[in-house]
């Protein structure tokens, strides 16, 4: 399989999630849509370690060490993130964020 077609994966899995995180007002779908682009950022990433090698024999693992790396910085951030969710909606029982002012004077 050519790696234009995992570029055609990852930037179709991006774009779904650029839409997701722009376009809904509710925190969740926001959330889903930044871990779908964190996935796609992966897809890419190992794409690529697959198919450009550096010259010689190196056993290069850069591009599943980066991958494993945007997982813990997403794993994080979903927890962060439906953290604060989850105290938004106690507090004011809603999860849209347009509702949502906190930072507002």
């Amino acid at each position: 399989m050519p790696l234009q077609y995992f570029l055609l994966v990852g930037a179709a899995l991006f774009c779904l999630g650029l839409y997701g995180a722009l376009a809904r007002r509710n925190a969740i779908a926001i959330l889903i849509g930044v871990e779908l682009m964190l996935n796609a950022v992966n897809i890419n990433l190992v794409a690529f370690w697959r198919y450009v090698k550096p010259a010689g024999d190196v056993f290069d693992l850069a591009g599943q060490v980066f991958a494993l790396f945007v997982i813990t910085l997403a794993a994080a951030e979903a927890a962060i993130g439906l953290a604060l969710v989850i105290a938004i909606y106690r507090s004011r029982d809603t999860v849209n964020v347009e509702d949502v002012n906190l930072m507002k004077w």
